[in-house]
């Protein structure tokens, strides 16, 4: 158990003491060129280039914009995305893992080119990116990967020593990366987006499409917006077309602890290939150290994750002193590879951008350029390698059988779960399932002592939500529908709160 203190309420660092705009809900019908529903990375960085082609946008979010997966980040700016190229090379070939580190590089030079055309201060510093292993039966993974990097000529190698003294054996180096303060970066992109004439709705969900020559999303509310294209970049698509992406995809949530430090970092960032993963990056006098994943809904107490991070920081970095701690959730497609383009291929009109595998910053850069020039020019290079209509038998197959399996035995496993206590047992603060009338529920105790009780099926497609002790919330393991205390959605697929049981209780 860590010495350290905590934050007792997670918050990522990058929303610490900075002004970000409201915008109001949509209350009214309304028309524009292409309707973007999602306000992170790929939404804000879509409607800015296609605000910069005279395209009209209108981008909506269920929240505020910002505070998705976007806003608690770790913020790299890297095409080094784990030990990613051999991997592709041995499913799609040489071309595409080229494509695939091309489309990355060049989000990462339109980020940099554009911080200085806009003239924005938003702590950019280059770095070399390292992935580095203590165990010696992972090193021919990482001499597999210095091979692919000569294929495809990415300036990098392996090294033996790195400037900060992580417990390796050896690393594999892509030289030339980054790292930002990502909402910094983008709020003027906010700005630009208003400047020419695009709107922005918060706190305004899509719940539905209506197809066609000029679709409409649905929101929550009943209000619809018209427009010549869709995009969806909301995490997990709001609307799936009969592409059945809930199959297609798994969630995962990471963690990260923001340290004081104290010592002058000697630069890089860096990500072991052991297990469990650690992250490490500096931002200003912090350093901020990630890891800790596993599927949503399915970790053991939430808060030993936080802790295992500490323990690492204190163990390894020498730091202790814990300033920020917060968690968030990234999408897996079957291949790893994103799924950027069409839905479907019946639904020219709609478009899709998800499944970043942590990688958001360039992966979702390089997903606006190209759904930009999908809108803007009909095509793109590298349209055939991200389109969400493909399915590759090695390794999909595999991936697709495992990932649904487990949502099956998910399911039953929540169903035929007795373990159940009674709502008098829930103690302050703490969260767990309960029996009300016969019937499973979720119970949460606040520090008032008032019980906030909610339906624990999901709303999405009926599993059994779990409770998640580090964010205060009820996840789901088989889609990674995550829910408030009072059963609102913080994280899709699932656009329907849990539904309320007996709300106004105090007594049980």
């Amino acid at each position: 158990m860590t010495n350290c203190k905590w934050p007792q309420v997670p918050e990522p660092y990058w929303q610490n003491d900075l002004e970000i705009p409201h915008f109001q809900s949509l209350q009214t019908d309304i028309s524009t060129d292409v309707t973007i529903v999602g306000g992170g990375i790929t939404g804000i960085t879509a409607g800015y280039l296609l605000s910069l082609n005279g395209v009209k946008v209108t981008i909506i979010d269920a929240g505020r914009i910002l505070s998705g997966t976007t806003g608690h980040t770790t913020a790299k700016i890297t095409a080094q995305h784990g030990l990613i190229y051999d991997e592709i090379i041995q499913h799609f070939g040489v071309e595409q893992a080229l494509m695939y580190y091309q489309s990355n590089d060049a989000a990462r030079a339109f980020i940099k080119n554009t911080i200085q055309t806009l003239n924005i201060n938003c702590n950019l510093e280059e770095h070399n990116a390292y992935i580095y292993t203590n165990t010696k039966s992972e090193l021919k993974k990482l001499e597999k990967e210095a091979k692919a990097y000569e294929k495809l000529n990415i300036t990098g190698k392996l090294v033996e020593t790195t400037p900060l003294p992580l417990p390796m054996i050896k690393a594999i180096l892509m030289e030339g990366q980054a790292q930002f303060h990502p909402l910094k970066y983008l709020l003027p992109l906010v700005q630009s987006i208003i400047d020419k004439g695009g709107n922005i709705f918060e706190h305004t969900t899509a719940v539905d499409v209506e197809t066609g020559v000029s679709p409409k999303v649905i929101t929550r509310n009943g209000r619809k917006i018209t427009s010549k294209q869709i995009i969806s970049c909301s995490h997990y698509p709001f609307y799936d077309a009969g592409g059945y992406y809930f199959t297609r995809m798994y969630a995962e949530r990471s963690y990260v602890v923001a340290f004081k430090n104290k010592q002058p970092y000697p630069g890089g960032m860096y990500l072991s290939l052991d297990t469990p993963k650690r992250s490490v990056r500096s931002m200003n006098n912090l350093l901020l150290l990630g890891g800790e994943s596993h599927k949503t809904g399915h970790g053991v107490n939430t808060m030993r994750h936080y802790e295992a991070l500490a323990t690492f920081g204190e163990n390894i970095l020498g730091v202790t002193d814990i300033e920020y701690r917060w968690s968030t959730q990234d999408l897996y497609t079957l291949d790893k590879v994103p799924y950027i383009g069409t839905i479907t291929s019946n639904n020219k009109n709609i478009f899709i951008a998800t499944g970043y595998r942590k990688w958001g910053m360039t992966n979702g850069t390089a997903a606006a350029m190209i759904l930009c020039d999908l809108i803007t020019k009909g095509g793109h290079p590298y349209e055939a390698l991200f389109t969400p209509s493909r399915f590759k038998g090695d390794p999909s197959i595999k991936t697709f059988v495992q990932h649904n399996t487990d949502v099956t035995l998910q399911f039953i496993k929540g169903k035929i779960d007795i373990k159940n206590k009674h709502p008098k047992e829930v103690k302050k603060g703490e969260g767990a399932h309960v029996t009300i009338n016969g019937k499973k529920c979720g119970a949460y105790r606040d520090d008032s002592g008032h019980l906030h009780i909610v339906d624990s099926s999901c709303t999405h497609l009926g599993c059994e939500v779990e409770w998640n002790e580090g964010e205060k919330s009820w996840d789901c393991p088989c889609h990674g529908s995550r829910f408030s205390i009072n059963g609102n959605v913080i994280e899709g697929p699932a656009d329907q709160p849990l539904k309320k049981v007996n709300e106004n209780s105090t007594t049980l």
